[in-house]
């Protein structure tokens, strides 16, 4: 059979794509783009906000238009179909089965019900991102239980995966080329807390680093656990890019408090500051939310002061969304869409300033970039230094070259341009 997927959301989504991309190859199927030619379309659905709810509920509608072959399959997967499961099976009759996130340990299983074999063959690794680069999971689910987030109810408690099998999972990936590897969990920091009683995502990037990747990146790291003792185990790793993806959500201590985040802002400008320290060249990311009920005016002027001071490389400003049994729901008074669009934009402006800003620093510098697609008609590379993470938040560097170069190589570009996103350069 042919299968079509369309995989929403993050790139802890993408990796449950991944999955039931291997089961589906290994029991015959085929990939293809063309939903009009699919025996067989799987849309993976998010529902962290209301726009991602909706976009997902959007992409179902959008493939159940293409079921007017009746022997068309439509299956979702994936956090909406975990969170609204019944109702979904209520509203949406088109699709032919809803498989929730607390299913996926029989997921071969019901896609091979769903999707008969059509002849069983080996398939140890497949990749839904381009073949050089790739996420390597090392837990799933979250204990943080911050007010505002419905991921604890969607993906259950944090639990990490065991060190052997993360290790054989990245061998497998050294073996077919992978140069850059990623790093991800709901909280990479917590790694190993539950299952050794201790934290060891230090003792597990320095594993990875005897291996054959290039760059070793490590994302959604919560500042409660990022310490100075991991902080030097990455300074001493030569593969592990000085990239520090910390999300801290706002800039009021008062609030932050309200969201049950650990820690203050004193404690992430000290943390933001030892980071600098020991990586003069450290990219820093985080992601903040304005309009969460109670914020005040002052509560805003100082998460806008907390970023003019930090000066974040990136970040991403999200407006508060309503999100049924989280401990935010019913906190009063709400922030009127209008207030939090103004405060959003105010936020995103300066961050364009900064961004700016810090970008000039690597103005007549010399970068490493992995090449990732050629723009033939305009004879211009694209790519991404170690400053840049591969899920397109970041920006690009576009650069030209004289001689032919191949993607999924590295070459070392002369930066002569750069702007809040993307840099340009020449290749050297």
């Amino acid at each position: 059979m042919k299968v079509g997927i369309v995989s929403l959301g993050c790139s802890k989504n993408l990796i449950d794509s991944q999955t039931a991309m291997k089961y589906l190859v290994r029991a015959g199927h085929e990939f293809t783009n063309n939903p009009r030619e699919a025996d067989a379309i799987i849309v993976n659905t998010c529902a962290f906000i209301n726009d991602a709810k909706q976009e997902s509920i959007d992409a179902i509608l959008q493939m159940a238009d293409y079921k007017e072959d009746k022997c068309k399959k439509l299956i979702v997967m994936g956090c909406l179909a975990q969170r609204y499961k019944q109702e979904l099976e209520e509203e949406i009759p088109e699709v032919d089965r809803f498989i929730s996130i607390d299913e996926y340990k029989d997921l071969e299983e019901i896609l091979s019900n769903e999707l008969k074999p059509v002849k069983k063959q080996p398939c140890d690794i497949i990749l839904a991102t381009r073949p050089w680069s790739a996420y390597l999971r090392i837990a799933d689910g979250c204990n943080n239980r911050c007010a505002f987030c419905a991921i604890p109810l969607i993906r259950g408690k944090y639990i990490s995966e065991s060190m052997e099998n993360i290790l054989e999972e990245a061998r497998r990936l050294e073996a077919i080329g992978v140069k850059e590897v990623n790093i991800i969990a709901q909280d990479t920091t917590k790694y190993g807390l539950d299952r050794y009683g201790e934290l060891m995502l230090g003792e597990l990037l320095t594993e990875l680093n005897k291996m054959n990747f290039l760059w070793i990146r490590v994302l959604y790291m919560y500042p409660d656990q990022l310490n100075d003792q991991l902080i030097d185990t990455m300074a001493s790793l030569d593969k592990v890019v000085p990239y520090f993806d910390i999300p801290v959500q706002h800039g009021s201590d008062r609030l932050l408090k309200k969201m049950r985040r650990m820690g203050d802002t004193k404690r992430i400008k000290s943390l933001i500051n030892t980071i600098r320290d020991r990586f003069p060249e450290a990219t820093l990311r985080t992601t903040v939310i304005v309009g969460f009920p109670t914020e005040t005016r002052e509560d805003f002027n100082q998460l806008y002061d907390f970023v003019s001071e930090v000066k974040w490389d990136h970040l991403g400003a999200f407006k508060y969304s309503l999100e049924e049994n989280t401990a935010a729901y019913d906190m009063h008074p709400r922030i009127a869409d209008r207030i939090s669009e103004s405060r959003h934009r105010k936020i995103m402006s300066l961050q364009q300033k900064i961004s700016q800003h810090n970008a000039e620093r690597y103005l007549n510098s010399v970068q490493e970039v992995l090449i990732e697609e050629k723009d033939a008609f305009r004879n211009i590379y694209i790519g991404r230094s170690k400053h840049n993470a591969p899920d397109d938040i970041d920006g690009h560097i576009r650069f030209t070259s004289e001689k032919e170069l191949e993607t999924g190589t590295f070459v070392n570009v002369l930066i002569e341009e750069v702007n809040a996103y993307d840099w340009k350069g020449k290749a050297i």
